[in-house]
């Protein structure tokens, strides 16, 4: 991906892609540190520990410890912005066909997207909801979660953790 973050993919030594995990995009702080989901406040890295895809609970400049555990990040949009609503429509769209694109390239056994809203508008699926999806990207399988932002406040803690809890015991 060409912008602020790049993605975050497993390299040659890395064990095969369990779940590669689609941000919306990045935001201010992200941008500034070059690190995915860096805004305090946002739960992303507390949630990926307590629903256990990492062993222990990760800072954002440890990020480059997922690829060997087998997890990946990218972004629907490469463009920073303060809240994930001043995106187009026609920019979540054009996302969501790199993300696909960069889905057959490199075949994870997961997508997960965070942000069932993005997910609707990149992907054509307005009525789209949180959990697993039957649309599969080639042989990868989609799950749609709750996005992790501060903002996004009706989801709780204990909720999202249940939630990514049930992707990881699919990716398992």
């Amino acid at each position: 991906m060409t912008g602020v973050l790049p993605d975050l993919l497993p390299g040659p030594g890395d064990p095969p892609m369990r779940v590669l995990f689609c941000g919306i995009n990045p935001g201010m702080v992200s941008a500034a540190t070059g690190h995915h989901f860096a805004r305090p406040g946002n739960r992303f890295w507390p949630v990926l520990h307590r629903s256990g895809f990492t062993p222990t609970l990760l800072r954002p400049d440890q990020q480059m410890l997922l690829p060997s555990l087998g997890l990946g990040i990218t972004n629907l949009v490469a463009r920073a912005t303060a809240r994930a609503d001043e995106l187009t429509a026609a920019e979540l769209t054009a996302g969501g066909d790199r993300l696909r694109e960069l889905t057959e390239r490199v075949r994870p056994g997961w997508l997960a997207v965070v942000g069932v809203t993005a997910y609707r508008t990149a992907f054509g699926e307005p009525k789209a909801a949180i959990g697993r999806s039957e649309r599969r990207v080639g042989p990868t399988r989609i799950w749609v979660l709750p996005n992790p932002s501060g903002l996004n406040a009706h989801w709780t803690l204990p909720a999202m953790v249940e939630e990514y809890g049930r992707l990881r015991a699919e990716a398992a």
